[in-house]
């Protein structure tokens, strides 16, 4: 599947490539083109506010006043994926956390640690959707999860460590819409320094190596976020923006629903509506 990345961070993202691709046995989500892989650390320069293949909701221990986060949950519509002109393929993934992101404000401290699920949206050059779902922690590859998952599905996703302290983590994904549910019990040593609810545009490696581009989506809503088991009260500030390489908005988070919970992702836009509580 895919990491994150940060522009200081190329470091770890060439690190990350060594570990991205599923091993023998191992089964990596289905791409649009090539291999796909996680990058560690959305951001441009020291901005949480922008990234170059994240975007969504992001908070950090120290913003939080020093907050760890023990466990996240949330859920989403699965957006339907298309060309977003004709012949182009795209890839895109939406998926909770813990690791990876910015642990302060203005991103000065970042965290290389990530545990993840989620589902991915690509298309091919014929204008071939597909639709997956997978779990991965950083640095082994991503393990595809064998769930039918199709566009308009309702998911709903949870990491949460038990007991705390034991750095064993439950991972569950469950499709509401089709009655299908996945778990997994996993031991991982987290920093506990980051939650986010994200759509990510993954790195390709292989042919059209970089990051892949950003589909057409239907607008994504979050809601019923908790992070260590309470709703989670989201910021504006909070908000990531996916930028092109000329710093061009294409991907833009609304501003939290009324209980906070929540948002909407709008893909190939500038702004998006809040969406209900």
């Amino acid at each position: 599947m895919m990491l994150r990345r940060r522009e200081l961070g190329a470091a770890i993202a060439v690190a990350a490539l060594g570990f991205g691709i599923a091993a023998t046995g191992a089964s990596a989500a289905p791409a649009a083109h090539g291999h796909v892989i996680h990058v560690v650390k959305p951001g441009i320069g020291a901005n949480t506010s922008k990234s170059n293949n994240w975007f969504g909701y992001s908070q950090g221990t120290l913003e939080q006043g020093g907050t760890q986060f023990h466990s996240i949950s949330g859920g989403w519509t699965v957006p339907a994926a298309r060309q977003h002109a004709p012949g182009h393929r795209g890839s895109s993934s939406t998926w909770i956390g813990i690791g990876g992101s910015c642990v302060d404000a203005s991103c000065v401290l970042t965290d290389s640690t990530l545990i993840q699920t989620g589902t991915e949206q690509d298309v091919n050059s014929a204008g071939r959707a597909h639709y997956s779902a997978w779990w991965e922690v950083l640095p082994a590859p991503a393990i595809n999860i064998k769930m039918r998952v199709r566009a308009g599905d309702r998911l709903h996703a949870s990491i949460a460590e038990a007991p705390s302290g034991s750095e064993l983590w439950k991972i569950t994904l469950r499709d509401v819409t089709r009655g299908e549910t996945f778990s997994t019990t996993v031991p991982y040593t987290s920093t506990y320094a980051t939650a986010e609810w994200i759509e990510e545009t993954p790195l390709v490696v292989g042919p059209g190596a970089g990051f892949a581009a950003l589909p057409n989506l239907t607008n994504i809503p979050f809601d019923h976020g908790t992070v260590n088991r309470a709703p989670v009260k989201l910021k504006r500030a909070e908000k990531i923006k996916l930028v092109d390489g000329n710093d061009n908005v294409i991907g833009t988070p609304s501003a939290p629903d009324s209980d906070r919970d929540g948002f909407r992702l709008c893909a190939w836009a500038t702004s998006c509506s809040v969406p209900g509580s």
